[in-house]
C-alpha cells in the first residue's frame, strides 16, 4: 500500500448472520451482511464515514475521522450488545491493523505501517489468540511471526496472514472483500453472495421490532409469545393479586410491591402477545 491506497474496513463477527443482524441494525450504517464460513459473519460498510461529511455551500468540510477509530467504535458497540467477539480489520495509506472487541473487556489491537513494519505490542497478539480461543501453541506462533520485521511483507500481507490463522476456526470470506481494497461500496458481484443481505437503518421502531423478532426466534421465544407465554402471564396475574392483598392486610410494603410487580408483568405479557398477533404484516 502507499499514500494513494484506498481506505477501508471489514467487520468479522464470531456468530451466524441471524445473530448479527439485530445488533448490526443499531449501528445506523448501511452495510452488507454475509456468512463468512462456519460460525462467522462479515459486515462490509457501504459508506465511508471516515472521509468526513460533504459540506453545504459556504460551509467548511467536516474533518475526517481516522478509519481505525470509526470501526473500532463499531466493533465495541457490536460486542457490548452481544455475546460474541467482533474483529475489525482496517487500512489506509499509512497503516493497517485490527481491533478485537469482546463484551465489556477493553478492546485489543495491533498496527502495521504500510511497508509492514510492526508498530504494536506483542502481548496484544497473545490476548487476541486467547479471546478467540485459538491454539495457544501453533496459532500463537503464527501470530507472533506477524510481529517480527520482514522487509518483503507489507501491511496488506500482514492482514492476509492474520486471516489465514483464523481460517482454522472456520472463517472463510466470500469472494470480494479483500484487505487493502476500498470498502465504501460492495465489490462487483456482492449481491450474488449466498445469503448476503443489506443492513440499513430505518428508524428506532423498526430496529426494536427486528430485535424482538430475533428474541422471539430464540429459545426465549415460547415464553414471550404464544400459548406458553399466555399461560405464564396468566399465572403471574393469578399469583400477584393474592400476594398483594395478603401484603396489604399485613401492611407489608415489600409483599405488596412483589404482588404488584407480578401483576404488571402478567398484564404486559398478555398485552404484548395480543399486540404482536394483531400486527398487520408481522414483525
Amino acid at each position: 500500500m502507499n499514500a494513494t491506497s484506498p481506505v477501508g474496513a471489514l467487520l468479522l463477527c464470531r456468530a451466524e448472520p441471524d445473530a448479527v443482524r439485530p445488533v448490526a441494525h443499531l449501528l445506523r450504517e448501511g452495510m452488507l451482511l454475509a456468512p463468512a464460513g462456519e460460525g462467522w459473519s462479515v459486515l462490509v460498510p457501504e459508506g465511508t464515514p471516515w472521509q468526513g461529511g460533504q459540506p453545504a455551500e459556504g460551509e467548511a468540510a467536516e474533518p475526517a475521522e481516522p478509519v481505525d477509530r470509526v470501526v473500532g467504535g463499531w466493533a465495541t458497540a457490536l460486542a457490548v450488545g452481544s455475546t460474541w467477539p467482533v474483529l475489525a480489520l482496517w487500512w489506509d495509506g499509512d497503516r493497517a491493523g485490527y481491533t478485537l472487541a469482546a463484551g465489556f473487556r477493553r478492546p485489543v489491537g495491533y498496527v502495521w505501517l504500510a511497508d509492514g513494519t510492526p508498530a504494536g505490542e506483542d502481548e496484544a497478539m497473545r490476548t487476541f489468540a486467547e479471546r478467540l480461543g485459538l491454539d495457544p501453541v501453533l496459532d500463537v506462533q503464527a501470530l507472533e511471526a506477524l510481529t517480527r520485521p520482514d522487509p518483503e511483507t507489507d501491511a496488506r500481507a500482514r492482514l492476509r496472514g492474520l486471516l489465514a490463522v483464523l481460517t482454522r476456526t472456520g472463517l472463510e470470506l466470500p469472494p470480494g472483500p479483500e484487505p487493502g481494497e476500498p470498502s465504501g461500496r460492495p465489490t462487483s458481484g456482492a449481491d450474488a453472495w449466498p445469503g448476503a443481505e443489506r443492513i440499513a437503518w430505518t428508524g428506532w421502531r423498526d430496529a426494536v421490532m427486528v430485535e424482538l423478532d430475533a428474541v422471539e426466534n430464540s429459545r426465549m421465544g415460547p415464553w414471550m409469545r404464544g400459548p406458553r407465554a399466555r399461560a405464564l402471564a396468566g399465572a403471574q396475574l393469578a399469583a400477584g393479586l393474592p400476594i398483594a392483598l395478603w401484603g396489604a392486610g399485613r401492611r407489608s410494603g415489600g409483599w405488596v410491591f412483589a404482588g404488584a410487580l407480578l401483576m404488571a408483568h402478567g398484564a404486559l405479557g398478555l398485552a404484548y402477545d395480543r399486540i404482536r398477533d394483531e400486527a398487520p404484516d408481522g414483525p
